[in-house]
C-alpha cells in the first residue's frame, strides 16, 4: 500500500522542491498566469503589454466568514504572482460589501451578519492575508524569485463607504451608472428571473463594487482588478465607471491607454469530475488551521486524482511548465506511490502554513497511519496536533495517570460513555500507542506517554484521537 513507503516518497519529493526552480527570469506575469490555468479572461489584451513594468493591481473578499478557503486561494494565487514580480498588490477587504451581499453565483438573498461577526470575520481574514504574503515571500524566495517586491496593502472598503452619504453616493456613483447595463449582468439577469426575484439592495452591489475600483484608481493608483470568473460583471462595471468619470472631467483620447483599467479573471476551478474544487466531504478546506487541520489540508492534496493533479501543480505552484512534466512523467511509472500528489501536497502546505506546517503535517501523517511512535518526538507530536479541535485534548495529569483507558477515552471524546470504551476494548478496537489493549481495566501509567507528554488513542482503523497531558 504506497501509505506505507511514504517516507520515501516524501524525500523524493522533496529533491524535486529543490531541483525544479530555475534562476531564469520569469516571464510576463499574465502570459505566465495564462499558461498556468490561472485566467479566464482579459478585458484587453492590453493588459499584457501594461504589465511588462510593475503596476497596481487589487482583488476583492468579503468577509462571509473568519477565515480564506481554497476557493479564495486561487484568487490570491494571482495576487501572488504579481506580487513576486515586483508589482503593488493591493487585497481588499469588503467591511462594507460584506453587509450587503454579492448576489453573483446565488440563487437566495443573503442573510445580513452582525456588525460583530463582520468586524471578527474581517480581523480573521487580515491577519490570514498578512501571514499568506509573509509565508509566500519566503516560499518565493526560497525558489529563486528575488525580485524587489513591495510591501502587499491589505484595505478595508468601510474605511471609505461609512463616511458617504446616500446622496453623495448616488451624485458620485448612482449619476455614471446605467440602469439597462445593470439589467444586463448575468448575476442580476438570473436573479430577476428566479421566483425570489432580487432586492435593490443586492442589485446595487455592483456600484458598491465599482466605487472599490475607482477609489484604488484614484488614490493608489491601481489599474488591474483580479476576480474569480463570477466576478466579470462587478470588474466591468468599475471599468465603465472609471471610463465615465474620467471622460467627464477631461476629452476622452481613444489611443491613449496608460491610464485605462483592466481586469482579469481567474477560472471557476472544478475537478474533473465536475465537482467544485476546495470541498472535502461536502465541506469547505479552510486556510484557517483551527478550522482546517494542516493535517486535513495536507491530505486534501494528497488525495487529488491523477486527472487533476497536473493541473493543480500550475496552479498552486511556481513550478515551471517543463519541471510539472518531469514530475507527471515520474508519477506515472508508480501511480500508487503518488509522487505528484505528495509534491503538489508539500509545495501547498509550505506556501499557506509555512515550513513548519509541513514538518507538522507529515508527523501528523506518520501518526495516523500508524508508522512507529517510538521514533517520534512528543512534543513534535503535540505541535502538530495543537490545532487540531477534532482530535487533540488537553488533560491534567492527575486526570489521566493512574485513571482507566474508558476514562480518559471518554475524556478525550473518542467514545461517548465508559461503557462504550469498555465494549470497545473488549471487542478488540481499542489501540493505545497503536498497541492493542484487551483489558477493560487498563490504567495509564507515566510508560504509557511519549516522552511524558502525550499518548495517542486509536479506535477501529482511522479514528485518532491525542491527548496532551499537563
Amino acid at each position: 500500500m504506497w501509505i506505507r513507503s511514504r517516507h520515501s516518497i516524501q524525500r523524493v519529493a522533496h529533491c524535486f522542491s529543490k531541483r525544479c526552480y530555475s534562476s531564469e527570469a520569469p516571464s510576463n506575469v499574465v502570459s505566465d498566469m495564462t499558461r498556468r490555468g490561472l485566467v479566464a479572461n482579459t478585458t484587453s489584451p492590453n493588459v499584457v503589454e501594461m504589465t511588462n513594468k510593475p503596476t497596481t493591481i487589487y482583488c476583492g473578499v468579503d468577509p462571509t466568514a473568519k477565515s480564506l478557503h481554497l476557493g479564495n486561494l486561487v484568487t490570491l494565487m494571482g495576487l501572488f504572482h504579481f506580487h513576486i514580480r515586483g508589482h503593488q498588490t493591493i487585497a481588499l477587504v469588503g467591511g462594507a460589501t460584506g453587509s450587503i451581499g454579492d448576489p453573483s453565483g446565488r440563487q437566495s438573498e443573503r442573510v445580513p451578519l452582525t456588525r460583530d461577526v463582520l468586524s471578527q470575520n474581517i480581523a480573521g481574514i487580515e491577519k490570514q492575508v498578512h501571514r499568506f504574503f509573509a509565508n509566500g515571500a519566503a516560499y518565493a524566495e526560497r525558489r529563486g524569485f528575488n525580485y524587489e517586491t513591495r510591501t502587499p496593502k491589505v484595505l478595508n472598503n468601510y474605511d471609505w463607504f461609512s463616511n458617504m452619504t446616500a446622496l453623495e453616493f448616488l451624485g458620485d456613483v448612482g449619476r455614471y451608472a446605467r440602469v439597462n447595463t445593470m439589467l444586463a449582468k448575468e448575476s442580476v439577469k438570473s436573479r430577476i428571473e428566479s421566483t425570489q426575484g432580487i432586492s435593490f439592495t443586492e442589485f446595487s452591489y455592483q456600484l458598491l463594487q465599482a466605487y472599490d475600483f475607482w477609489y484604488l484608481y484614484q488614490n493608489h493608483h491601481c489599474r488591474i482588478q483580479l476576480g474569480g470568473s463570477d466576478q466579470w460583471g462587478n470588474i466591468t462595471a468599475g471599468i465603465d465607471l472609471i471610463g465615465r468619470r474620467r471622460d467627464a472631467v477631461s476629452e476622452p483620447n481613444k489611443e491613449d491607454h496608460a491610464k485605462d483599467a483592466y481586469g482579469i479573471t481567474i477560472p471557476l476551478l472544478l475537478t474533473s469530475t465536475g465537482e467544485k474544487f476546495g470541498k472535502s466531504a461536502g465541506n469547505a478546506v479552510w486556510l484557517d488551521e483551527t478550522m482546517t487541520s494542516i493535517y486535513d489540508f495536507y491530505q486534501f492534496f494528497i488525495k487529488t486524482t491523477d486527472a487533476d493533479v497536473g493541473k493543480l501543480l500550475g496552479m498552486f505552484t511556481l513550478y515551471k511548465e517543463h519541471d510539472i512534466k518531469e514530475i507527471l512523467h515520474e508519477h506515472a511509472k508508480n501511480p500508487e506511490k503518488r509522487l505528484a500528489q505528495q509534491a503538489l501536497a508539500n509545495e501547498t502546505t509550505e506556501l499557506v502554513h509555512g515550513l513548519d506546517g509541513v514538518q507538522q503535517a507529515q508527523t501528523a501523517t506518520k501518526v495516523l497511519f500508524g508508522e512507529d511512535l517510538g521514533a517520534l518526538n512528543g512534543q513534535t507530536i503535540v505541535n502538530a496536533f495543537k490545532h487540531d479541535r477534532s482530535r487533540f485534548t488537553t488533560l491534567e495529569r492527575a486526570q489521566v495517570i493512574g485513571q482507566g483507558l474508558d476514562t480518559i477515552a471518554t475524556l478525550a471524546n473518542a467514545t461517548k460513555s465508559k461503557s462504550e470504551a469498555q465494549k470497545r476494548i473488549k471487542a478488540g478496537g481499542m489501540y493505545l500507542n497503536n498497541i492493542r489493549v484487551s483489558d477493560p481495566r487498563h490504567k495509564v501509567e507515566p510508560t504509557d506517554l511519549i516522552d511524558g507528554q502525550v499518548c495517542v488513542l486509536r479506535l477501529g482503523k482511522s479514528s485518532y484521537h491525542l491527548v496532551h497531558v499537563i
